[in-house]
């Protein structure tokens, strides 16, 4: 090997390019057993971010099974999930341009079952019987507020758009049949809560024309459990019809089940097998027999993989190298799950459970980089305010080709997970690796209000975001400084959606970061209220307080009112198709830091929602954001980028 080359942090010269990004990049969804084949979704930046169902069948053969120019996606929460569904080869979907449900026989084309109305659907399960699917609709064709219930639709498409089963709350759930047919279980929840907060777990029975019996009947819809401070998730019906599910009533997301109309707490323990429901059809755990649940679960923030027997109750752990595993699927001797490592991108991975062995099947970057440019993630517990700890992860800089000069250290990105309530995870990203083999190093913190570490944990924002995220991002990079492991003059802090506006936040309320890179982040949570989606519309009444009665809260946490304590340069992106953090959260940002004179840039994309997905797009801005560090932070570009228009850059 020859010695390395010296030069600049930052400098570096890596094969890690954003084209390479987003070469071949998708994002994997909902894989699906359907007797001996398999179906997930791809989300292809190269098709403008268009998902397609895929079918894998056991000959190892892979087929695109979705059409130009459908798009299967669900609008149902903004953030989807569970958007379609298979049944003996026959898929059942929703199209993202006009949000009807889809019937596609193997061989033709698909043809609508809904009504070309603004009725959107999700989360849907076959009730074969009947010849219908039960469903989450959600009802956008009058004024005011969309309404949310549970629905069957005739898959021979002769109804109008869906008859109503469930009604009444403000959201619903995870409808789930039991194998006989005659009991449906769901969640619900409402404002303000969202389903981390607290949700309600309820079992209908079905009468002879498939309607959820009457609330005055002697099978009325019973409630099993949850409550405004008791978080249910993934309810699932065993094939022996005893219903389970997890919740985090102690504490911690733990299995339970019903039986014989008692609750029954299965594999009590400090550990986490739910996790947010962001999304649609999300699965810690699936069945793979009567006796067998095959699941994940974290422990101390760490992702595990196990079985536990229905009948003794017994936890084994199985050793896989997976550092994160969710979508789990399973039949009769494998599982089937979406699952990465830090020298493995997501990926749909099939798992023979006799063996332990695992078969990966699709990636979400499927590029080949030596492993002497990715650099591993570190675990770290760093201490925070009031004698308590916070978690992260650390990336140091890492490039086989390069070493910094003697005394040098790396500049730190701080990335803000989004969210909030979510969680930084460790599988391979080539994000990631673009930063760090450039010669950053960066630290993905999991601020309290983070997922995998308990309910005191996540509850830990509530009331306090902008000052409990803030706060932790910035005790993580004094941590880092502390160690010598970076560069204390040279700290960037940069986020997408809730992680965009932790950063503004602490960009204008702390003077630790020296630059800032904000994804269609928040700037005014005032205007947030007012307008954004249903299912996130009262969200901040938990994590900052009840508007309008507390406005005086959303005004002193509001970034944009603030900019006279901003003294670092900005760069900001924007979706102008975003309907969960409007467009003018961004622009006015904007305009209010180039108004005080701070170097700063804007970069809006058409076609974006919340999230790019249109590979140009995710090119250009990653591009962006590196030209942008390379001009605050004073060092060259090794990689020859379109040039980015930065206002006052002559004030740096």
């Amino acid at each position: 090997m020859t010695d390395r080359k010296i030069a600049p942090y930052g400098s570096w010269k890596s094969p890690i390019t954003s084209d390479v990004i987003v070469s071949e990049k998708i994002t994997l969804a909902q894989p699906t057993l359907d007797g001996d084949d398999l179906y997930w979704s791809e989300m292809r930046a190269a098709e403008k971010g268009r998902y397609v169902i895929v079918r894998r069948t056991p000959d190892g053969k892979t087929t695109d099974l979705t059409p130009m120019p459908f798009n299967a996606r669900t609008r149902v929460h903004e953030y989807g999930g569970g958007a379609f569904v298979v049944d003996r080869g026959t898929i059942f979907f929703s199209n993202f341009a006009d949000q009807r449900l889809y019937r596609q026989d193997p061989g033709s084309a698909p043809r609508p079952l809904t009504p070309a109305v603004d009725l959107r659907y999700a989360d849907g399960v076959m009730d074969r019987e009947r010849n219908r699917i039960i469903c989450v609709r959600e009802d956008h064709t009058a004024p005011g507020e969309a309404v949310n219930t549970l629905v069957s639709v005739n898959i021979d498409g002769d109804d109008a758009g869906g008859t109503v089963l469930v009604s009444g709350n403000n959201f619903y759930s995870n409808p789930r049949l039991s194998p006989d047919g005659k009991r449906l279980a769901w969640l619900t929840w409402n404002h303000p809560n969202m389903p981390w907060d607290g949700t309600e777990l309820w079992i209908g029975n079905l009468d002879g024309r498939g309607a959820v019996s009457p609330s005055k009947m002697a099978h009325a819809p019973k409630l099993v459990a949850g409550g405004i401070a008791e978080s249910i998730f993934q309810p699932e019906w065993s094939p022996d019809g005893t219903l389970y599910f997890v919740s985090d009533k102690t504490g911690w997301w733990n299995f339970y089940r019903l039986r014989d109309g008692n609750i029954e707490p299965l594999c009590p323990m400090d550990a986490e097998f739910g996790r947010p429901a962001w999304v649609f059809k999300a699965s810690t755990y699936a069945f793979e027999s009567n006796e067998r649940i095959v699941c994940t679960f974290k422990e101390k923030g760490q992702t595990r993989f196990a079985t536990l027997n229905t009948t003794t109750r017994q936890l084994d752990r199985i050793d896989l190298p997976f550092t994160e595993i969710a979508s789990v699927r399973a039949a009769s001797g494998r599982a089937l799950f979406i699952a990465g490592s830090p020298s493995q991108s997501l990926s749909i991975v099939l798992l023979d459970l006799k063996t332990h062995q695992t078969q990966i099947l699709k990636e979400s970057e499927p590029v080949s980089v030596d492993a002497g440019y990715l650099s591993t993630p570190q675990a770290i517990e760093f201490p925070i305010e009031n004698g308590l700890t916070a978690h992260a992860f650390f990336y140091p800089p890492t490039n086989r080709d390069f070493a910094a000069p003697r005394d040098d250290k790396p500049p730190l990105i701080v990335m803000s997970h989004g969210g909030p309530t979510s969680a930084a995870t460790t599988e391979l990203d080539l994000e990631f690796q673009y930063w760090t083999s450039r010669g950053f190093a960066v630290v993905d913190v999991n601020y309290g209000g983070s997922t995998g570490y308990g309910r005191a944990y996540r509850m830990r924002l509530n009331d306090n975001w902008g000052i409990v995220d803030v706060n932790d991002c910035v005790n993580a990079a004094r941590y880092l400084i502390q160690r010598g492991d970076v560069d204390g003059n040279r700290i960037a802090i940069r986020g997408g959606s809730a992680g965009g506006y932790t950063t503004l936040a602490a960009l204008v309320f702390t003077d630790v970061f020296k630059a800032g890179a904000s994804y269609y982040g928040i700037s005014d949570l005032e205007t947030m209220t007012r307008d954004t989606h249903k299912f996130e519309s009262r969200y901040l009444d938990n994590l900052i307080g009840p508007y309008p009665a507390r406005r005086d809260i959303y005004l002193a946490r509001s970034p944009i009112h603030f900019i006279d304590r901003l003294a670092c340069p900005l760069i900001l992106f924007q979706g102008l198709e975003d309907q969960v953090v409007p467009p003018d959260q961004s622009a006015v940002m904007f305009e209010a830091v180039k108004k005080k004179g701070l170097p700063t840039a804007y970069l809006a994309f058409e076609g974006e929602q919340h999230g790019f997905r249109q590979a140009k797009n995710i090119k250009r801005a990653l591009d962006a954001e590196a030209y942008f560090y390379s001009k605050v932070f004073k060092f060259d570009l090794a990689d020859a980028v379109d040039l980015v228009k930065i206002e006052n850059l002559n004030n740096v």
